[in-house]
């Protein structure tokens, strides 16, 4: 009579839900006994009990795993910060509302405060001229890939030190964008760089887009810097690695999206074109924002304060009527940088050196917790071949 404490292969393979080979490589690894079948030599029998302890480890790692894959998608949180948030609709810097601090603050400032200095100004080390390129992407990269060759890992080093690399860094950042090595506030340089008086109308306008856009929580890029950051790097490596995260389509390079759906809107029509892209399940680009569904807050607080385009004022419109979907910042931003005649590339570059700020926080933040974050695989690959 069978024991019921040894079953068949078949009935182990189910209950384990695995293939021949891997119950094979339990046994040969020892953990899972094997004994001949008395009523059939040429049957094995497998212990029952080692079989239901790995079933129900696999169970167990199987809902360990389900929930950290949860948690690397869009909306979970994954790492504990308190750098910024978005509750109640709203964007906080350490729980300062990031929409009025907009209305006086400098990019410098909000870099301070999201790094969690004093406010203090710091003094900024010599730099370099800014790499050659006519394109601003390429100087951005440069310049940022220079630093991250040369400059000391963060670890181990005193805050001040850290601080003083960090303005330096955001300043690099900015000669590459402006092509000149210049002083002053930043978004003063990049107005002059584009055309535009330093503490102009236009000045002011590029002044609230750095603010708006420095941090937008564990966004993709952020957490690349904290990823990078882990590992010791330096603060010029976390924001090459955000800088690169950022270049995405489905990041920063969002507002090239954003600007061809307005030439659609251009040539057939707000409504046509908004018709167009519903009936073929394609997104609104510039429109709609998962973490304000009420509307963005940063793009309202931009959008009052320039004349809009008239086109892209009519296809702000009709996306709301249409499709009830309001204006986020990327639409907002796209929409000031034609309104005041930039670069075709000024947007990405603006949120470059903007969300430089975030990430330099972010990779010191991520320095002070001691804790590489390293995710593991759910190998769903072919089984492996044990000899």
């Amino acid at each position: 009579m069978l024991r019921p404490d040894w079953i068949a292969a078949d009935d182990a393979l189910m209950r384990l839900g695995v293939r021949p080979q891997t119950l094979y490589a339990y046994v040969s690894r020892g953990r899972v006994q094997v004994r001949v079948d008395p009523k059939d030599p040429r049957r094995r029998l497998y212990r029952a009990a080692d079989i239901a302890a790995l079933a129900e480890r696999k169970s167990r790692s199987r809902r360990l795993s389900d929930v950290a894959a949860g948690a690397i998608h869009w909306g979970e949180p994954v790492l504990a910060s308190e750098i910024t948030t978005v509750a109640g609709g709203r964007l906080f810097y350490r729980g300062r509302d990031a929409i009025r601090l907009a209305e006086t603050e400098t990019l410098e400032a909000i870099a301070r405060l999201l790094r969690g200095g004093h406010g203090a100004a710091l003094k900024r080390t010599e730099r370099p001229p800014p790499p050659d390129g006519v394109d601003m992407r390429m100087r951005a990269y440069a310049a940022l890939a220079a630093r991250a060759a040369v400059d000391p890992p963060a670890r181990g080093r005193a805050p001040l030190a850290l601080a003083v690399e960090a303005a330096t860094l955001m300043d690099v950042l900015t000669d590459a964008v402006a092509r000149d090595v210049g002083a002053g506030a930043i978004h003063n340089r990049l107005a002059l760089a584009w055309g535009h008086a330093p503490g102009g109308a236009g000045a002011d306008v590029i002044r609230r887009i750095l603010v708006l856009v420095a941090d937008h929580e564990l966004n993709a890029s952020a957490f690349a810097a904290r990823v990078a950051a882990s590992t010791g790097a330096s603060l010029a490596a976390s924001a090459l690695a955000g800088l690169a995260t950022l270049s995405g389509p489905r990041h920063g390079g969002a507002t090239a999206a954003v600007r061809t759906f307005a030439a659609e809107a251009a040539q057939a029509g707000p409504a046509e074109a908004i018709r167009r892209r519903l009936q073929d399940d394609r997104a609104l680009p510039g429109f709609g924002h998962p973490l304000y569904p009420d509307g963005d807050p940063r793009a309202s607080a931009l959008l009052e304060r320039f004349n809009m385009p008239k086109p892209l004022a009519d296809l702000q419109r009709a996306a709301m009527e249409v499709a009830g979907l309001p204006a986020n910042i990327d639409f907002a931003l796209m929409a000031a940088c034609e309104a005041l005649r930039l670069p075709n590339d000024a947007p990405f570059a603006l949120f470059s050196v903007a969300r430089c700020a975030g990430w330099i926080a972010h990779a010191i933040e991520q320095g002070q917790s001691d804790a590489l974050i390293r995710p593991r695989a759910r190998y769903v690959g072919p089984e492996p071949e044990f000899a």
